[in-house]
């Protein structure tokens, strides 16, 4: 009896433990205070065509996480219409989406509007050279989205 009793408790701490993070932990791509593409205005995208930072001023919550906006005038935008405002796959890297099935951290400055949708991309070192993933991306851009979108549904 002890010998089942055993690996059924730890079994229940560990699912204790880890299904929280596992349904939560990851969803997003946010800094350590919570906050999605490290406090950008994501209605900027749209907006101006560029990356804005924005201000813990203009604060709003949408699915759990935190986003900051450059004006009162974007975070009542948002506020509206968060659906038309979020980044693709919840702000990680669409290339790294469609590529490597996986969430990849994208940069707050690399993006671009598909369809309609705004997609974020990584744009940093990688193994030992910069790597701007939006490049590949761009040069088979409808068969890296179907992919992106077919990953995605499995890794959300």
């Amino acid at each position: 009896m002890k010998n089942i009793l055993q690996p059924t408790v730890i079994l229940s701490l560990l699912l204790t433990i880890l299904l929280p993070l596992s349904v939560f932990a990851g969803n997003w791509n946010t800094n350590k205070n919570g906050v999605v593409l490290n406090g950008y205005d994501i209605v900027s995208y749209r907006t101006a065509d560029h990356a804005t930072k924005g201000s813990a001023k203009f604060a709003a919550k949408y699915d759990g996480v935190k986003f900051y906006f450059s004006s009162k005038k974007h975070r009542d935008m948002f506020i509206k219409n968060a659906k038309k405002y979020i980044p693709k796959y919840n702000g990680y890297c669409a290339f790294a989406m469609a590529s490597h099935n996986a969430k990849v951290p994208a940069n707050a400055d690399t993006f671009k509007l598909y369809n309609g949708e705004l997609l974020m991309f990584f744009n940093d070192l990688y193994k030992g050279g910069k790597f701007n993933t939006k490049i590949p991306w761009n040069n088979d851009e409808k068969n890296f989205f179907v992919q992106a979108e077919k990953n995605w549904k499995k890794l959300k």
